[in-house]
């Protein structure tokens, strides 16, 4: 018989707004957890870093910290404790296994990251082996990953936005709308289901895998389509990272355009901050300004389409009813968002620069733990079948296409802001 909460149920996305708000707090007044050592060059770093006595011990603190807000977490909602304290261990155990497969050199000069081994491993483990019910049951994907995207709004600070320039947040503000608008389009002319179609949208237009994340956070959306736009984002990326600067140098372009257009089209930082350091100094700059600017449109875009998402199943679920009421609005809205937009905030007007300096890369830390942790457990739930299907290939064809409209529009938009 599993051990149920019964005295607490509260909604998931306050709970992931408490805890999210809860690790700051304690990241800043208590207790910094240290970051695990997981880069590794050759067997001999593996041994001596990766597996030394110390590094096991900040990673067993470490599996208690995240243990114990799991904990918690599952007790505020009200689910299985008892199935939960049997299944994180193997869910924590698999996600740090992919932790240190992308901590490898050459795995980081690929831009690989950690997300898609723990999708693969996830997937692996999910396929080819019978998982009981109750595990399965206690995954908490979409928990992990709430809990993630507030620590994001740690990291969008508004004086790093004004540092961006005019240029860079014009050129994101104009890509961002053409490409998602574009993206919907042929995602509806496809007849991708509108659910698969935001996240497309979001993922292409914005910056990849964290707008996919924070969209399919904001419509609830199903976490097989969320693995497949994930597959699909960092897939594309990698010849996008390597091909794009090498037409850029063929063709002669600027430094400053190219950097402007690997900004503007690269889903991925990481892969934007290899591919500029390919062409020089100018472009990872400016590639690194575009990026952040998209980047920081993020929160604006979840609360966007969260509202539209409220307005379209109203509108579905009640045709009578034209418009939903905010009351409607406020039900259906995702909670965590405001989480988002709230470390946000603190981060850029409350808290002084020491401060936010001396605790970025812990909190970064636990950040991708958290999307590390909800990406294997995605790959645990979800079948191959289901995730490279017949009827795959229409989202497929439409990610490639508003992927390509993506890197010409962004092109002729950098010729005609950063050409000199």
């Amino acid at each position: 018989m599993s051990l149920k909460t019964k005295q607490f149920n509260i909604h998931e996305d306050w709970t992931v707004v408490i805890l999210g708000f809860l690790i700051i707090a304690i990241s800043i007044f208590i207790y910094l957890p240290l970051v695990p050592v997981f880069k590794w060059s050759n067997s001999t770093d593996l041994q001596n870093d990766v597996f030394s006595i110390e590094n096991i011990k900040v990673l067993f603190l470490q599996f208690i910290y995240f243990l114990g807000f799991g904990i918690t977490g599952v007790f505020l909602v009200g689910k299985s404790i008892k199935n939960f304290l049997k299944g994180f261990p193997f869910v924590y155990g698999l996600t740090v296994l992919a932790l240190i497969i992308a901590g490898n050199t050459t795995i980081k000069g690929l831009n690989l990251e950690a997300v898609i081994f723990s999708l693969i491993i996830g997937l692996s483990v999910g396929n080819f082996f019978k998982l009981p019910e109750w595990f399965r049951a206690s995954l908490s994907a979409e928990f992990f990953v709430k809990i993630g995207l507030v620590l994001l709004g740690t990291s969008v600070i508004f004086s790093d936005i004004l540092k961006a320039g005019s240029l860079g947040l014009i050129q994101a503000l104009v890509v961002v709308l053409s490409v998602w608008y574009f993206a919907f389009w042929v995602c509806k002319k496809l007849k991708v289901d509108e659910e698969l179609a935001l996240m497309i949208s979001s993922a292409v237009s914005i910056c990849g895998v964290s707008a996919a994340i924070a969209t399919a956070g904001a419509i609830k959306g199903d976490s097989k389509k969320l693995s497949y736009v994930i597959s699909m984002v960092l897939v594309t990326a990698i010849p996008m990272m390597i091909f794009m600067p090498i037409i850029a140098k063929y063709f002669g372009f600027q430094e400053a355009v190219t950097g402007a257009w690997l900004g503007g089209s690269i889903d991925t930082s990481g892969a934007v901050v290899a591919s500029g350091s390919l062409v020089g100094e100018t472009a990872l700059k400016i590639s690194t300004i575009v990026k952040f600017s998209q980047n920081v449109l993020l929160g604006i875009a979840a609360f966007a389409i969260s509202v539209y998402w409220t307005y379209a199943q109203n509108k579905s679920a009640d045709v009578v009813a034209s418009k939903p009421t905010l009351g409607v609005i406020w039900e259906r809205f995702p909670k965590f968002v405001i989480g988002f937009i709230g470390a946000s905030l603190i981060f850029s007007f409350l808290i002084s620069t020491e401060v936010r300096d001396g605790v970025k890369e812990s909190l970064k830390n636990l950040q991708g733990i958290w999307f590390a942790l909800a990406f294997t457990s995605i790959g645990l739930e979800t079948n191959f079948k289901d995730l490279f299907s017949n009827n795959s290939k229409k989202p497929l064809y439409a990610f490639l296409t508003a992927q390509l409209f993506n890197v010409i529009i962004t092109l002729i938009i950098a010729f005609l802001l950063f050409s000199k």
